[in-house]
């Protein structure tokens, strides 16, 4: 009966398991019928075009993807992107831009770059996902006061404009129709998380308007015609080279913004799951979606965080329920298209609203404001910037404006400080304090360099070495072992310096590498270049090494006891403990 039960994650798939992914892909259902309509009619297309999305992207999703949960279809977040392709390149680009991001995205999965989306900073996230809700929440202004005469603009200032040019064709039904859907969706709401708050919503509002006070709205009949109750027959979009180049930038942001989206998705399933999402597999799946998807008419699709939060807290077992969820809407397309045209636009206006209202990471948003620090700066950017101008420049800008302040604090925190053994120190650890003039050595220089030693903070060490190590010392130890990271710039830097440093007559020597700036050091022949003998996993065993290469011992009384010290207990190379019991003999 269940032959899908031996195929990977279908394994073990019983009659429960079932039951629940049925339960689950109904109810789900019922909550993507109303968005799939609305977020095609937000997007500049016809409504039924969301309805294929939903189904044929559901499907592919649920079948070709990394989580277990996942509930893909169209988005709020793709809704001014897709907007403005239909306004600027019109509905048959908008369906040749979402194959490329596909295609895109397929080829993120097989170069396993899904792991690098996770990359993007959070505050470019809030920022942008703020700014979209923005966008949505007021295009449906509109729509809710059924507002007459509207042109719908790809910026967001001209749309504002727009609605306040026709506010005197305000219509009191719409307004009322728009109230009674907002209702049943917050009382919904308010009586239980299971309850699909927006069909409920669509239908009272729906009804109320054919009885109360029939032909004073607009429908989905009277604006787009009747929705067809038949599925549609396959047509690939053709486009000459010039258009597919075109349209690449395009599609290169609703391939990052698809793919943002759904690993956010997949990783509040985890969350809400205790499972592990496969980010590449989710990134392949979506591309297939988004391949396919166009061939029926549909726009672009992606990992919905609602719909999949409400697919698990509904019991959902396996992949299955969403494409039960899928199949349902289908079915619901067939058997009551006739009804759909019906439906007032200002109806589904709410629906939008509310989703733009809880899509818009309000709370972060405001904590992020509180901290008051580069992060807030970043997202406010990022926010205003998507609301002004669009989502590529915000989303690039964000980006850029986030490595900068990165790479400034990250260039705050280098340092490279002058340091000497510390005797009351348990394990007679080198530090700075102890840094006196009574302790000074006149021949033997200990440097810490901690941080990341990058095209950043590469100035550190020609700025020390022209102030502070041209000095009469003759040894020069460079502690590395707190720099976790090393660039070829870092590289050049140390090169440079070291061997200016040579020039003078000093030695350096180098101890506590770790395994990047090493690996890096010796594939650039830096390490060929200084000589391996002058590497040392321990500061002890440099200043050990060093002690036994001519250095006048007897100008150094007076530090060498820190030395040995320090020293104590290393493992250390025959000839250098030579040299340390011949110094302690003669009782340094």
């Amino acid at each position: 009966m269940f032959p899908i039960r031996r195929i990977g994650r279908f394994s073990g798939y019983s009659r429960l398991h079932f039951r629940r992914d049925l339960t689950s892909g109904f109810t789900v259902a019922a909550i993507a019928l109303p968005l799939g309509l609305s977020f095609a009619i937000a997007s500049g297309v016809e409504p039924v075009y969301g309805i294929y999305t939903t189904v044929v992207a559901g499907i592919l999703i649920s079948l070709f993807g990394g989580s277990r949960f996942q509930i893909g279809g169209p988005t709020g977040a793709f809704v001014p992107v897709l907007l403005g392709i239909v306004l600027t390149e019109g509905y048959k680009s908008l369906l040749l831009s979402g194959m490329m991001a596909g295609i895109l995205l397929v080829l993120m999965g097989v170069f396993r770059m899904g792991a690098l989306v996770r990359y993007i900073p959070r505050p470019v996230t809030v920022g942008f996902t703020a700014g979209i809700a923005v966008i949505i929440f007021v295009g449906q202004i509109a729509n809710f006061l059924g507002l007459r005469g509207i042109e719908k603009h790809e910026a967001f200032l001209p749309n504002v404009r727009e609605i306040m040019a026709q506010i005197s064709t305000i219509n009191g039904y719409s307004v009322l129709t728009g109230a009674i859907c907002l209702a049943v969706i917050l009382m919904a709401a308010r009586i239980s998380r299971r309850l699909p708050g927006a069909i409920l919503g669509l239908a009272v509002s729906t009804v109320a308007a054919l009885w109360l006070y029939p032909g004073e709205v607009a429908t989905i009949g009277t604006v787009f015609g009747a929705i067809p109750a038949q599925w549609p027959a396959i047509s690939m979009p053709s486009a000459s080279w010039g258009e597919i180049v075109r349209l690449l930038p395009l599609a290169f942001v609703v391939a990052i913004l698809g793919a943002v989206e759904s690993l956010l998705s997949a990783v509040v399933a985890d969350q809400m799951t205790g499972t592990r999402h496969d980010s590449n597999r989710e990134m392949i799946g979506q591309g297939i979606a988004n391949i396919v998807t166009p061939l029926f008419g549909g726009i672009p699709a992606t990992g919905a965080i609602a719909r999949t939060a409400a697919n698990i807290r509904h019991g959902a077992a396996t992949p299955v329920a969403g494409i039960i969820h899928s199949v349902a809407v289908l079915i619901i397309l067939l058997a009551f298209a006739d009804y759909a045209a019906d439906i007032p636009l200002a109806a589904m206006a709410p629906i939008l609203m509310v989703v733009a209202w809880n899509m818009s990471e309000r709370k972060e948003f405001r904590h992020l404001i509180r901290v008051k620090n580069g992060d807030a700066i970043v997202m406010t950017a990022t926010f205003l910037l998507t609301v002004l101008t669009s989502l590529t420049l915000a989303v690039g800008a964000g980006l850029g404006l986030a490595a900068i302040l990165f790479i400034k604090r990250m260039g705050e925190v280098t340092g490279m400080t002058k340091a000497a053994p510390d005797p009351s120190s348990k394990h007679r650890k080198v530090h700075a304090h102890q840094l006196q003039p009574e302790r000074e050595c006149p021949q033997l220089q200990i440097f810490t360099l901690e941080g990341a030693l990058f095209f950043g903070a590469t100035d550190l060490l020609g700025e020390t070495a022209a102030s502070q190590l041209r000095t009469h010392a003759t040894v020069l130890i460079l502690r590395m072992g707190k720099v976790l990271y090393l660039d070829m710039t870092g590289e050049s830097q140390l090169r440079l310096t070291v061997r200016e440093l040579r020039k003078q007559g000093m030695e350096v020597y180098i101890s506590g590498l770790q395994p990047q700036p090493r690996e890096l050091l010796a594939r650039s022949g830096f390490i060929t270049e200084v000589g391996e003998t002058r590497f040392f996993a321990h500061t002890g065993e440099t200043l050990l090494f060093a002690l036994s290469q001519g250095i006048d011992h007897d100008k150094c009384k007076g530090c060498l006891r820190n030395v040995f010290q320090e020293c104590a207990g290393l493992s250390r190379p025959a000839a250098v403990t030579e040299v340390v019991d011949e110094l302690r003999a003669s009782k340094v």
